[in-house]
């Protein structure tokens, strides 16, 4: 999970440029209207909005945002929202999953196929690329003062936690995608924020580029992300230190 776990890392150091703020705010708020028309505006009934709105604190999103955002997702004409999965390989056979939340099914198969054809790659069936990736729980942690973490590792395998990583003040810690509720649940009653927490999808083995042709995946992944109708965006290419190096 080492190489899951730089990826996050990349990930949230991209996530704090100012460039990509807005982009991952839209993302948010989509997510929450969503939530909001799937279960109804009450976060303490809806875990799902209760997920969408911490995550939105943590990307430090203003609180005005938030209650627009579930506002729209009470209103009776609000768009209504389908989410599409899209599957294929990019060069050097790296798989791609990708993640959408769309009012236009057509216009989004048309970008997300537009995307892979113009980069070399080929969009797949539907279910494809299911045998190589399991969905997992992911959760950021702060690693605050108050966290004593021999104490904490204890209660998070007691949770479901089946892979705990601290790295540059972050707790990335890895669940089942069954024991997600009951680990998020768990945080609660330690009154434990996590900065992130969400269902991704995590490869059995990865595939090792050469420097140059990694950094040409990880832009076709930013072109994937760049899009509006995309949420998330998955692959198997392996994250190593050179690759995190050259990034930074």
């Amino acid at each position: 999970m080492s190489g899951h776990s730089k990826w996050s890392t990349i990930k949230r150091k991209k996530g704090a440029a100012d460039s990509k703020r807005s982009k991952i705010f839209s993302k948010i708020i989509k997510e929450i209207t969503v939530a909001v028309k799937e279960s109804g505006a009450d976060p303490e009934g809806n875990p799902r909005l209760r997920m969408a709105i911490a995550n939105a604190k943590g990307a430090s999103m203003p609180k005005d945002n938030i209650e627009r955002a579930i506002n729209k997702g009470k209103e009776k004409d609000a768009a209504s929202f389908s989410e599409p999965t899209y599957e294929g390989y990019l060069a050097n056979g790296i798989a791609v999953y990708v993640e959408c939340t769309t009012d236009n099914q057509q216009r989004t198969v048309s970008n997300v196929r537009s995307i892979f054809n113009k980069f070399g790659g080929n969009l797949g069936t539907t279910g494809s690329l299911g045998f190589l990736f399991d969905r997992k729980g992911v959760f950021s942690i702060p690693l605050n003062e108050g966290i004593d973490m021999e104490d904490f590792e204890l209660e998070m395998i007691d949770a479901g936690a089946e892979d705990i990583v601290e790295e540059e003040g972050m707790i990335t810690v890895t669940t089942s995608m069954e024991d997600f509720g009951k680990f998020q649940k768990k945080l609660e009653e330690l009154k434990v924020e996590a900065e992130n927490a969400e269902l991704q999808r995590i490869p059995h083995e990865t595939i090792k580029l050469e420097v140059d042709n990694a950094k040409k995946i990880l832009k076709v992944i930013d072109v994937f992300e760049d899009d509006d109708d995309v949420q998330n965006v998955f692959h198997n290419l392996e994250i190593t230190e050179e690759i995190i190096a050259e990034m930074e």
